[in-house]
């Protein structure tokens, strides 16, 4: 998919548990983790949100450069903004934990409060929910390159009209059950309070920011077109951080996000860019697995890329 017309108008990450300038080397303060989400979001409206969810509102919240708190009233622009958010595991503790319920004392012993987090579809409606965000509203499951088919759909829903915004979101929690399932999947463990990431899509309306050019899927590795322009690439195998690439893989579902607004951050913030990142004016974003495929999208500074 072409995604020329399209352009990544804000991003940001939010992994706990990590040093802070490991993914954005400008960045100071760490990420709070699910427990700890009130102190960005505010107390009110998270009692009993899954983990993902209360990660992927802080990325959200960053992302839009809102303050500490619960908004009051839907956001500017709230109107006719998509959501669309790729998750593999993000209530699949839940969904297990009611199971078990289930069995041991049938639907009775099920709490009302927990049936909505039984719904796939928790993360982007409870986002939009709380943001007051009218457009579509999607869910993707689709395995390891789940967040660049998130971020595909959500520039396809911009350039076609059906969202003046798109607001694309990777979460996956770190609870005992996706651990165990990322295990048995070969998957990377992930960091060890979650991952969540945020970009902001728009329709380009004026010169400067960063470009997405395409999102293109690929059954091998070996079907990505090598011709790529100079990209940003990690060079930290032989670098200060050779941990870095394992880390940004972790992400699994919402690796694509990840990845896609670790690019845009590093492509327009020289200061963002970790040691063993290298500058360039495009990027190439990759995920994905033997099992699931691939994905790639590239990024570029506006007026760099062909």
């Amino acid at each position: 998919m072409s995604g020329d017309g399209v352009t990544v108008q804000a991003a940001a990450v939010h992994v706990p548990g990590i040093a802070p300038d490991r993914l954005v080397a400008s960045a100071t303060e760490p990420d709070c983790g699910p427990d700890e989400a009130h102190t960005l979001l505010g107390r009110k409206g998270l009692l009993f949100k899954e983990p993902a969810v209360r990660l992927a509102m802080c990325a959200v919240h960053r992302a839009l450069g809102l303050p500490p708190g619960r908004p009051a009233a839907p956001l500017p622009a709230a109107a006719g903004t998509a959501v669309v958010v790729s998750s593999n595991l993000g209530n699949v503790a839940t969904v297990c934990d009611i199971v078990d319920q289930v069995r041991a004392g049938g639907l009775r012993g099920v709490s009302p409060m927990q049936a909505p987090n039984a719904s796939s579809n928790i993360i982007a409606s409870s986002i939009a929910i709380r943001y007051g965000f009218t457009g579509p509203n999607l869910m993707v499951c689709s395995g390891a390159t789940g967040g660049l088919d998130a971020v595909r759909l959500g520039a396809l829903l911009v350039r076609s009209g059906r969202a003046h915004r798109a607001i694309v979101v990777g979460a996956e929690p770190a609870d005992e059950i996706a651990a165990g399932l990322r295990a048995v999947a070969g998957t990377p463990p992930g960091p060890p309070h979650g991952i969540a990431a945020c970009v902001v899509l728009v329709a380009t309306q004026r010169p400067g920011g960063v470009r997405l050019r395409s999102v293109r899927r690929h059954r091998t590795l070996e079907a990505i077109p090598a011709d790529a322009p100079r990209t940003i690439r990690l060079t930290c195998a032989s670098g200060p951080d050779q941990d870095l690439p394992a880390l940004i893989d972790g992400g699994y579902g919402a690796a694509g996000v990840l990845r896609t607004a670790l690019a845009t951050r590093w492509l327009i913030d020289p200061a963002a860019r970790p040691a063993g990142v290298e500058d360039a004016a495009e990027a190439v974003v990759t995920c994905g697995s033997a099992s699931d495929g691939f994905a790639t999208a590239r990024l570029c500074r506006d007026g760099a890329g062909r």
